[in-house]
């Protein structure tokens, strides 16, 4: 039976469609078509057309639950982007069109290399349409039926990239809620882009219980999208862990006649261990897809950033020969198409090239392997000077340390920004200090390994600053320092070069590493503490605008 939705064959005893979970009708048991529709059939799209006088059709890329996918030519802006027709039935419901517009805002302040990029939404005539930045591909989905289980190796760069994406949303607020293999795409580079943002919520698909809505696919839906509960960043959380299952086992953690039957299980069975479907798989990739899947979301993690450094983790114990780098282009299907009589010519030349593209490819990777980041949080000082016109060094020498630090390129370093963002995340933004407890909470959030701490004291006219370098997970102490000078202008002139300098030791850089060609903190900023710390007032008010 093909669902009317989105056109996906169904077993004829089907209630709902296995791909959107539509309520199914057989022929004779059709609803009566809605009265209000903008036109009777979807338009269709031909080579070389031009529509809303400026968009070129190039070929047409797919067809979904949504409508049609074309290939186009922005002639307006000469560049070539996705333009997505929606189905008459949904374009009707207005609104489904007003909380697509609204998602969309939100949706388009995603900016980062692993997601597609939402443009807009259009009406032209009857039709409304989506633009959207255009990726070539397959979709994720595609690749797991074509291949089955893929490669312990790949699997984890498809979910390092996945988790980076969900990482950027989540930061600013954006949660997908329909996260499945269909809405992630693979380019001809290698590189993992999720599609889709904001499109789940605002089509508030209806679900397969009479008495609610749901959101998301009964595959990858957390338990309680199930139930009809709010969501939150832990539930795409969720939705990743049925991906990363599929991927490595090539099968779906649950799996039932209906769709009802896969959403139940999602809310109370437990899956089936990875490893007893593919024993290749390393047991701590295991243990993160089970916790991903926990239904509990406060046992899940608590964030891409956390999943990712997981997944770093195991991809460092991994072979070399395992692992894969994304940015390799593949073979394209004309290369494979090639007459026979060409492959003889070319056989020689291939093969030489072939030698040299290798000994490349390798002499690119041996630096990477050097540069892998040590990933650093500073959270805020303590004041204990006993007064409270030095209490803005709190925030002053965290940001200085900060900026020094980011000089490293072995270093990976959170931003304060980045922090208050975690804050938000956990409805803590009113916080005025980020002290221990609470900088170990931001700091397992977004995967970080060491966390700064420190505090300042004055006597007389010598300022000291002493820092602490300690491990998030296990919260051993890494390294402990201390540096001094004449007045609080000794903290840009001397201090906090010197601390960056035992910061860098207390995770772990070689003495090679610690640049020593590092400009002073002075000559990146100011030389002046007072205009530094007029310079975080302006900063923060104009992050409160």
């Amino acid at each position: 039976m093909k669902c009317s939705k989105c056109d996906f064959e169904n077993p004829a005893d089907t209630k709902f469609c296995g791909n959107c979970a539509e309520p199914l009708h057989p022929a004779e048991e059709a609803p009566a078509p809605p009265t209000k529709t903008l036109q009777a059939t979807p338009i269709e799209l031909k080579t070389g057309a031009i529509f809303a006088g400026r968009f070129e059709v190039i070929e047409e890329l797919g067809r979904g639950g949504m409508g049609k996918v074309y290939k186009v030519l922005d002639k307006e802006v000469n560049e070539k982007i996705a333009l997505k027709l929606l189905k008459p039935e949904i374009a009707a419901d207005e609104k489904t069109i007003e909380r697509f517009r609204n998602e969309l805002k939100f949706a388009r302040k995603i900016g980062h290399p692993n997601v597609c990029r939402m443009y807009d939404l259009n009406r032209e005539g009857d039709t409304h349409y989506i633009t959207m930045e255009l990726v070539s591909g397959e979709d994720l989905k595609s690749t797991i039926t074509r291949i089955g289980q893929l490669p312990t190796g790949k699997s984890i760069s498809i979910a390092k990239q996945v988790c980076a994406g969900l990482a950027e949303a989540h930061r600013l607020g954006v949660v997908h809620r329909d996260l499945k293999p269909q809405n992630i795409m693979l380019d001809k580079e290698g590189n993992s882009r999720i599609m889709d943002f904001g499109i789940a919520r605002s089509l508030k698909a209806k679900g397969i219980t009479a008495a609610g809505v749901m959101i998301g696919t009964p595959e990858y839906m957390s338990p309680e999208q199930v139930e009809v509960k709010d969501v939150d960043q832990r539930s795409d959380i969720y939705s990743l862990g049925v991906i990363l299952y599929e991927m490595v086992t090539g099968r779906l953690p649950f799996e039932g006649e209906t769709s009802i039957a896969v959403a139940m299980k999602h809310k109370s069975e437990p899956p089936q261990d990875p490893r007893e479907l593919n024993s290749q798989i390393p047991e701590d990739l295991s243990l993160v897809i089970l916790k991903c899947l926990e239904k509990d979301r406060e046992k899940r993690y608590q964030s891409g950033g956390e999943v990712r450094a997981e997944l770093e983790a195991i991809e460092k114990g991994m072979p070399t020969t395992e692992r894969v780098i994304p940015k390799r282009k593949p073979i394209t299907s004309k290369e494979i198409t090639v007459t026979f009589s060409t492959k003889k010519l070319l056989v020689p030349v291939l093969a030489v090239l072939a030698v040299v593209v290798a000994v490349v490819i390798v002499l690119l990777l041996l630096p990477q392997k050097e540069i892998a980041k040590t990933s650093v949080a500073v959270i805020s000082f303590e004041n204990q000077t006993g007064e409270k016109s030095y209490d803005y060094l709190q925030k002053a020498i965290p940001n200085l340390l900060i900026t020094s630090l980011e000089q490293s390129k072995y270093l990976s370093v959170t931003t304060w920004e980045r922090m208050h963002d975690l804050l938000k995340q956990i409805g803590k933004e009113d916080v005025e200090a980020i002290d221990g407890e609470l900088g170990f909470e931001l700091c397992r959030m977004e995967g970080v390994g060491a966390i700064v701490m420190g505090s300042f004291v004055k006597a007389g006219d010598i300022f000291a600053t002493d820092v602490k370098v300690l491990d998030v997970k296990t919260k051993k102490l890494l390294k402990s320092a201390q540096s001094k000078g004449e007045g609080v202008g000794s903290i840009l002139d001397k201090q906090i070069g010197e601390l960056s300098k035992e910061i860098s030791r207390g995770v772990g850089l070689s003495e090679q590493k610690i640049e020593p060609s590092q400009l002073r903190i002075a000559d990146m900023t100011t030389s002046s503490m007072e205009a530094y710390n007029y310079f975080l007032q302006g900063r923060e008010e104009y992050e409160k605008f």
